[in-house]
């Protein structure tokens, strides 16, 4: 497909015919980073305010290509941890980069896939291999895009049908490149919309394309006031599932958590539905709820990690006797104890509410190596997630660990025992992390001496432990 009617080639900056300058010759790379220091501070003492516009506006120009142009040689260096091999890292690549440039781990994922895209590869036999986007690479490295015409790119693609000739995808992908280097993002993003119709006119998609799209996913954390936004992406047949149930259960008067006792079999009466007051969106958010609290801790669905597939909850008895404070559950999520004690009344072996006299067998020594599932409700209190540094893995997907391990004597006790979610397990052997237990119960994992990262304890799930009870709000 040709494009060429509508690509203004003439415009097309000379920097996109620009190539990277080697620096094999540089004496190291402290001397570079020091000539970039030194550069970086003798920009930042020029007199901007003195500047005419004219020359204000391509200072800024000049700052924004070198900002991009450091961006893209970021990405390069994450990619170049991502390639080293995992057993010699001693820990996944995108923690590392995540903790060495304080990013988010989803944030440093983010970052080695589009350079994966962006950088030149080879094949199992050692032949070099273009870029996935070469157009757009070079642009990248050439201080042209922003991250924001590199995602806008990145979805074209990830949304384009499976018909499209390798061709035609060549093409549209030059074509952007080249139109990125004199958009905005948001006037890229509207070409990439007709574009994408230009390449596929009547709408089709392939079972293949829809399945690929699929997915839902939680929009950030919770809100200030625990309200939380997702997004998804159904497949036909999973919206056609979901409204046959609401279709019932998303009636007027059903499900309704305003009414004493909700309707949730049968038939609603017309009182039920005459005083139901909630919107539309309401009774479908209603629906939703019913439908996993159905489900939540029925026998049939088996042990998840020696446990019912269930909510677990976390409170103390102050926090019950008052009515009053946020419980955590499992997966990380702060839930109000009113919502707790309302759940409390639909299921009470979901909930967890324990202190130091309890006599339930919580150390059993030797006689088993498998944690009970007293002990795995205790370490979703104590340890809430993953207890590897920086590590976001909530309890529900973690895994129990032998501080002292069990081949080395260790014991099955719960102060012995901590989470670890299966990829930081892993990395729990000889020559690799080690654990030991301080003495504020906390869990520090230590290093390989070959991985330049420090010792130290996972306070993501605890975030409350680095504000002093006595912190002064007004006096900081």
């Amino acid at each position: 497909m040709d494009f060429s009617l509508a690509t203004p080639r003439s415009l097309v900056p000379r920097i996109l015919s620009a190539t990277p300058t080697s620096v094999s010759n540089m004496s190291s790379i402290t001397d570079v980073f020091a000539g970039l220091d030194a550069a970086v501070a003798a920009v930042g003492e020029l007199d901007l305010v003195a500047l005419p516009l004219a020359e204000l506006v391509e200072v800024l120009d000049r700052l924004e290509t070198a900002r991009r142009r450091a961006t893209a040689f970021a990405y390069d260096a994450a990619a170049a941890v991502d390639r080293r091999d995992e057993q010699a890292l001693g820990a996944k690549s995108h923690r590392i980069i995540a903790d060495a440039v304080r990013v988010s781990p989803a944030e440093a994922t983010r970052r080695i896939h589009s350079a994966g895209r962006l950088a030149p590869r080879t094949t199992l036999t050692g032949q070099p291999v273009p870029p996935d986007l070469p157009a757009t690479a070079k642009a990248w490295h050439a201080g042209m895009l922003d991250g924001e015409h590199l995602r806008v790119i990145e979805r074209f693609f990830r949304d384009l049908p499976e018909h499209v000739t390798p061709a035609d995808a060549v093409a549209a992908e030059t074509f952007l490149a080249e139109h990125a280097a004199l958009l905005r993002p948001d006037q890229l993003d509207k070409l990439a919309g007709q574009l994408a119709l230009r390449l596929n006119p009547d709408g089709n998609f392939s079972d293949a394309d829809r399945a690929r799209k699929r997915g839902f996913s939680w929009c950030g954390g919770q809100g200030p006031d625990g309200m939380s936004t997702g997004r998804l992406i159904a497949t036909p047949e999973l919206r056609a599932m979901l409204e046959a149930w609401m279709a019932k259960f998303a009636a007027p008067g059903m499900c309704n958590p305003d009414d004493q006792s909700p309707v949730v079999t049968g038939e609603p009466s017309q009182a039920a539905q005459d005083n139901d007051t909630r919107t539309h969106a309401q009774r479908q958010h209603d629906a939703l709820t019913a439908l996993a609290r159905g489900q939540l801790g029925d026998p049939k669905w088996g042990q998840h990690n020696g446990l019912p597939v269930t909510v677990i909850v976390s409170a103390t008895l102050q926090q019950l006797h008052t009515a009053a404070g946020v419980a955590v559950t499992a997966g990380g999520t702060l839930l109000p104890i009113r919502d707790v004690i309302r759940m409390a009344s639909h299921a009470l072996h979901y909930l967890c509410v324990f202190d130091q006299h309890t006599d339930r067998p919580l150390y059993l020594g030797r006689s088993k190596r498998i944690a009970s599932a007293d002990q795995r409700i205790v370490l979703h209190s104590k340890d809430r997630g993953c207890t590897a540094p920086g590590c976001t893995m909530p309890g529900y997907l973690c895994e129990v660990h032998h501080v002292e391990e069990w081949a080395d004597g260790g014991l099955t006790n719960i102060d012995k025992l901590t989470f670890a979610c299966k990829s930081d397990h892993k990395l729990l052997k000889p020559g690799g992390w080690k654990t030991r237990k301080l003495k504020d119960g906390s869990t520090q994992w230590l290093p390989p001496p070959h991985l330049p990262l420090r010792s130290g304890t996972n306070s993501y799930h605890h975030p409350e432990r680095m504000i002093p009870e006595d912190w002064d709000l007004a006096g900081g």
